[in-house]
C-alpha cells in the first residue's frame, strides 16, 4: 500500500498537509504515515533532565498526533501510523523515506507569511534531487472545501 508521509509539527500549515494526505489516501486506497521530529538541540542538558524532556516531548507529540488520527479515522476512514525520530528535521525526513519503501509521496504544508514557504519546504525542495519520491506542497491557506475538491 502506498503511504503519504506527512510531517507533524506546530506550524499552522501542518493542518492542511494532514488534511490533504488523509483525503488523498482515502480516495486512492493508500495510507498515512505521520512523522514528528524532535530536534537534537532540545536535549543539551544533563542526562537525567534530557531523558525527562525527551519523554515529555514524545508525550506532547502523541497527544497532538491523536487529534489528527481521530479526525482521519472518523472522517476519512484512515488509520494513520506515527513515527517519532530525533535529529535534524531534513536529515530525518530523508532517512524515513529511505527506511520505509511503502512511502510514495511526501506531503508538506507551505507557510503563508512574507518570509517564504517555511524552512522544511525551502530545505527539502533544495534536497529534492536526493528523494526517491515526489513532494506535494499544500498551500497553508487553502480552504477545506478547495482541498476536498482537488483531492
Amino acid at each position: 500500500m502506498r503511504k503519504f508521509l506527512v510531517i507533524l509539527d506546530d506550524s499552522r500549515e501542518c493542518l492542511n498537509a494532514m488534511r490533504f494526505a488523509a483525503m488523498r489516501a482515502a480516495k486512492t486506497g493508500g495510507g498515512v504515515e505521520v512523522l514528528s521530529i524532535i530536534p537534537p538541540d532540545e536535549f543539551n542538558h544533563w542526562i537525567g533532565v534530557a531523558d525527562i524532556m525527551r519523554a515529555e516531548a514524545r508525550e506532547r507529540i502523541e497527544v497532538h498526533f491523536e487529534v489528527f488520527a481521530k479526525w482521519m479515522r472518523d472522517k476519512q476512514g484512515i488509520d494513520p501510523e506515527l513515527v517519532i525520530r530525533e535529529g535534524v528535521p531534513v536529515t530525518e525526513i530523508l532517512a524515513q523515506v529511505e527506511a520505509d519503501p511503502d512511502v510514495g509521496v511526501l506531503v508538506l504544508g507551505a507557510g503563508t507569511d512574507k518570509k517564504g514557504p517555511g524552512p522544511l519546504v525551502t530545505q527539502l525542495t533544495k534536497s529534492a534531487g536526493d528523494l526517491t519520491i515526489p513532494i506535494t506542497i499544500v498551500p497553508g491557506d487553502m480552504s477545506k472545501e478547495r482541498l476536498e475538491a482537488i483531492t
